[in-house]
C-alpha cells in the first residue's frame, strides 16, 4: 500500500513523549547521568529514528545495532576498548558499527538525532 503525506513523520511537530530514565548502575563509569529519548518512528523493532540526549557522566557501551546521528548539541567522546577517542560536537555526523564497544563519555549535556538498524 502506498503511503501518503499524512505518513511522513517531522520530528519538529511530532507528539511522541520524551522519556527521561536514569543510566544503568552497572554500566557507569562515572557520574549518575540522567537520559533522555524522543522516539519518533519505528519499524518491527528493527528500524528507530528519534532524539536521544544525556546529562554529564560516563558508562559503558555495546552496540548490537548500527547507528547513525547527528550531533546537535553538547559535547561527548566515544572511547573505545583499546582507549582510543572521538570526540564529538554539534554539527558531527557519525555512523556506529554493531559490534563497537567501549564508553561514552558525555562532557557537556548532549543531545542527537539518531537512527538505528538493528538486524
Amino acid at each position: 500500500m502506498a503511503k501518503k503525506i499524512a505518513d511522513l513523520i517531522n520530528f519538529a511537530t511530532s507528539t511522541a513523549k520524551v522519556e527521561r530514565y536514569p543510566t544503568a548502575q552497572d554500566r557507569i563509569v562515572k557520574g549518575n547521568p540522567e537520559q533522555n529519548n524522543q522516539l519518533h518512528f519505528a519499524v518491527e523493532d528493527k528500524f528507530f529514528a528519534g532524539e536521544w540526549g544525556s546529562e554529564v557522566g560516563c558508562w559503558k557501551i555495546k552496540y548490537s545495532e548500527n547507528e547513525y546521528f547527528h550531533i546537535l548539541s553538547g559535547k561527548s567522546i566515544l572511547r573505545d576498548l583499546d582507549g582510543n577517542e572521538l570526540e564529538m560536537v554539534a554539527g558531527d555526523k557519525i555512523c556506529v558499527p554493531a559490534g563497537f564497544e567501549g564508553e561514552w563519555e558525555v562532557v557537556e549535556p548532549t543531545q542527537k538525532i539518531y537512527v538505528i538498524y538493528e538486524e
